[in-house]
């Protein structure tokens, strides 16, 4: 392991002093010790934020849901908030990793959580993710678990949270605080497609520090529903995965949210599959049609194109299931 100090802060004025000065921020280090020791990541200052107070849900005035950075998985997916407003956030959080994992990790370490990609963690394996300018092994080599959207020629990683794609879903924003003071970014702008820019996988400015992620306020009732689909039955990552929300009120569907992980390097929103539902009556025959649109604009490599068709079956069976639902 590369050689690093260690500072732990008592207030945010500490924590931004620090990471002004190119200290990288910890709490759970769930991800980022793994990637220490493995010296894909080589920090020379650690911050530990642990302490600082970012550990409360709350509902916001709208009627929205606001859950501080350092709440972890465990805590939020078994908040009575959480549980009956968005249970698709509560079941992408226990489908993630193991009990003990989500006891420490943290809502925004795992928004934050680098891709589990063998060629990224291998550090002498060509990767423009780990160096930019180096290659992409992935692309010529096995790529079975690898993206099908929002690939580009130096980069075909997925990200692998769970819990994002449920955020990604429901249109939630992240809320930033840095040296420049507050800001606010939508969640699909927040995590970066690679581009031919890999290495920078969020639009994080020097410094800034995640406070909370928000999800906004949405008609009632709302039904929705998390699917994951693996390899094995528990600490696996997704091979696909969907996240559901639909408002239906009279009969109809007035509003959906969908998305789908596993299958994109972020998660990705799938408007045409929503655009498709609004306004229908919920039927078997739509399921299937608005899951056959959301493959648009895939790319899939050697080993992965079974991720097509699974992508839709994966999409028309939680479509299903939170329609469905009473």
């Amino acid at each position: 392991m590369h050689p690093f100090t260690y500072t732990r802060v008592s207030n945010v004025r500490e924590a931004l002093d620090a990471g002004r000065r190119g200290g990288r921020y910890i709490a759970g280090g769930t991800t980022l010790v793994d990637l220490m020791r493995e010296t894909v990541e080589t920090p020379d200052t650690l911050v530990d934020i642990s302490a600082l107070p970012l550990r409360e849900v709350t509902v916001t005035e709208r009627g929205g849901l606001r859950i501080g950075a350092l709440v972890s998985m465990a805590e939020t997916a078994a908040n009575r908030e959480v549980r009956t407003t968005y249970p698709v956030l509560s079941e992408a959080l226990e489908l993630s990793a193991s009990a003990q994992l989500r006891n420490m990790a943290t809502v925004g370490g795992n928004i934050m959580q680098r891709t589990r990609c063998t060629y990224f963690r291998d550090v002498t394996a060509a990767c423009n993710k780990r160096e930019p300018g180096s290659g992409c092994a992935a692309l010529e080599g096995f790529n079975r678990t690898h993206a099908i959207l929002g690939t580009s020629g130096a980069c075909v990683a997925t990200h692998p949270s769970d819990a994002a794609v449920a955020f990604a879903a429901l249109e939630a924003s992240v809320h930033l605080l840095g040296p420049e003071g507050e800001r606010t970014l939508p969640f699909a702008d927040f995590l970066l497609r690679p581009g031919s820019t890999p290495q920078r996988e969020q639009a994080l400015r020097q410094g800034e520090l995640i406070t909370a992620v928000e999800i906004p306020a949405l008609p009632r009732p709302l039904r929705s529903g998390y699917l994951k689909v693996r390899d094995r039955q528990s600490y696996e990552f997704a091979l696909t995965s969907a996240a559901v929300a639909l408002h239906v009120r009279g009969g109809v569907i007035r509003e959906a949210k969908v998305a789908a992980g596993g299958v994109g390097t972020v998660p990705w929103k799938l408007p045409a599959v929503e655009q498709h539902l609004v306004g229908e009556r919920p039927s078997e025959s739509l399921w299937a049609a608005a899951a056959e649109r959301a493959t648009e604009g895939a790319r899939p490599l050697q080993h992965n194109r079974f991720k097509v068709e699974l992508l839709k079956r994966t999409v028309e069976r939680q479509l299903r299931t939170v329609g469905e639902m009473e």
